[in-house]
């Protein structure tokens, strides 16, 4: 079941393969998840020392979370990968130049987990040459629906 989609990450890159990978989170972000209080749209993935990083994706505390904690809404976290997955990726971004993203955030039997992409950059006349054949395809659906009429 899916909690948000970045829709973001379709438009501006190609999407090669996709992994999906767990997220070290604490308590409170479980809770604000499940409530649907948080962003991924400006969030982006990192590679560090041999792990794997989520830098800027935000949760929102809930206002019965603990008043004693401070809780940082955009704190680096932590993603969980098998190491064999973790040795494609981190290959793949230094050597043939591909970018990881965030895709999407979903329960998998309860478990929260985040799909990345393993993605290339797209360029503006790329990006206008979807929208042009997103445009020409709902056309085609709409003329398809009136012949039906």
């Amino acid at each position: 079941m899916s909690i948000t989609v970045n829709k973001k990450a379709f438009h501006d890159y190609f999407i090669e393969e996709k992994f999906e990978a767990g997220i070290a989170l604490q308590g409170w972000e479980v809770k604000a998840i499940r409530a649907g209080r948080m962003n991924i749209k400006e969030s982006y993935v990192i590679i560090k020392s041999g792990e794997i990083f989520l830098i800027g994706m935000h949760i929102s505390p809930l206002a019965t979370a603990s008043t004693h904690d401070h809780h940082d809404p955009v704190r680096t976290r932590k993603l969980l990968l098998h190491g064999r997955e973790i040795m494609k990726l981190i290959g793949k971004v230094e050597r043939a130049g591909y970018a990881l993203v965030p895709l999407d955030l979903h329960f998998l039997r309860g478990r929260i987990k985040l799909e990345i992409g393993l993605a290339k950059g797209k360029k503006q006349h790329d990006k206008r040459a979807d929208q042009l054949d997103k445009d020409t395809k709902r056309e085609a659906q709409r003329a398809m629906k009136e012949l039906v009429r």
